[in-house]
């Protein structure tokens, strides 16, 4: 639980009345401490909870990204990266992933865990996202079939293309998760980029 929220220790252990479709709330080291609604969790400073990031690749090597529905609370019409969002209460982490994947996406690939971390990004003073976060990377040649209830846009775009207009733009019109997660994927994970890609347009 975040222990800078004020929150009551009644949120540890508790469903808090939210129900199946509440989310994990977590400790730094991932351990589950409560659950609560998706709403509380974004409010204020937000709540530590568990969550997930896709990076979906076509055969030209190139990741599909969106752009966040206007409707959405937090970073509305903000490009992101192919997928995310949290698992529900007692849901596992793989069956979370392609769920999302499908709901979202209309995809089903297999999805290759690279690495997990927290991180704290406000949007306003009423909502930030406060997340222990699993970065996935897969590929898919299948047609993507976008939910359009939640994503305004999408298009493929290249590494090398998307690294230069997150550094031309600042950045600016990415969320700060994808921007956190793309820089450690190309300073980290290069060699499964490269294996994914099925090309040199990653080196």
């Amino acid at each position: 639980m975040d222990r800078d929220s004020g929150e009551p220790d009644m949120l540890q252990g508790s469903d808090n009345g939210v129900g199946a479709e509440a989310l994990i709330l977590v400790d730094e080291t991932d351990r589950e401490v409560g659950h609560a609604s998706r709403s509380r969790c974004h409010e204020g400073r937000g709540l530590l909870h568990r969550a997930f990031s896709l990076f979906i690749f076509n055969d030209r090597g190139e990741l599909f990204i969106q752009q966040r529905s206007a409707a959405k609370r937090l970073w509305p019409l903000y490009w992101s990266n192919s997928c995310c969002s949290h698992p529900r209460r007692a849901e596992s982490m793989d069956g979370a992933i392609h769920r999302r994947l499908h709901e979202e996406l209309g995809l089903d690939c297999l999805l290759h865990f690279l690495f997990k971390f927290q991180y704290q990004a406000q949007f306003d003073g009423a909502g930030a996202e406060h997340e222990l976060c699993s970065v996935y990377i897969g590929r898919s040649s299948a047609p993507v079939r976008p939910n359009r209830e939640e994503i305004a846009a999408w298009r493929w775009v290249s590494p090398r293309t998307l690294d230069r207009q997150m550094q031309e733009e600042g950045g600016e019109r990415f969320t700060p998760w994808f921007k956190l997660e793309w820089e450690r994927i190309r300073r980290d994970h290069g060699q499964a980029l490269r294996a994914l890609e099925g090309s040199a347009a990653a080196r």
